[in-house]
């Protein structure tokens, strides 16, 4: 357990550290009337799980943990299709997350649990959003809480628009 004084430092360093990583934030945000707060809850990164651990591999874990390792990072906000991407070691494959909606297939819209890794959309902001899910009906998304996070339902945010397969983003 960290002394009192150090948790402070500590969480203003990593903090300094995810605005580097991380793009800045701009206009394309999402507002609170695009999230639906009785579908599910937000999680909050512990300290345990303040350590890196191997991510963006290009599998459907791989994309799961670089989320996870990315929990609390608000320099993601306004680039969720970024941050798909990178999740799975990649970037600069689609311009938003309406044109990966859009170019990605095969699309599932039958309301059907999307597996562990799988992109999930919404229709909402000017580009859409885009999140992965977690495999138990929840996702792992930007704009969560503030935040790059972890919702327990894909209806977290309205205008759910369906899912599409775990791969690694290509046109």
């Amino acid at each position: 357990m960290l002394p009192r004084i150090l948790k402070p430092i500590l969480a203003a360093m990593l903090a300094a550290a995810a605005l580097v990583a991380a793009p800045a934030a701009n206009a394309a945000e999402i507002t609170a009337s695009d999230i639906n707060p009785s579908a599910g809850t937000f999680t909050l990164v512990t300290d345990n799980e303040l350590a890196i651990m191997a991510a963006a591999d290009g599998t459907p874990a791989g994309a799961v943990q670089w989320y996870k390792n990315h929990m609390g990072s608000t320099g993601w906000q306004g680039y969720c299709e970024k941050a798909a991407e990178n999740a799975y070691g990649t970037t600069g494959i689609w311009a938003s997350a309406n044109a990966h909606w859009n170019g990605a297939s095969p699309k599932h819209t039958d309301g059907s649990r999307p597996p562990l890794g799988s992109f999930v959309y919404w229709n909402i902001s000017a580009y859409g959003h885009v999140g992965i899910a977690d495999g138990n009906g929840g996702i792992y998304a930007s704009s969560i809480g503030g935040a790059i996070g972890h919702a327990t339902s894909v209806n977290y945010f309205n205008n759910y628009r369906g899912w599409t397969p775990a791969a690694r983003p290509h046109q």
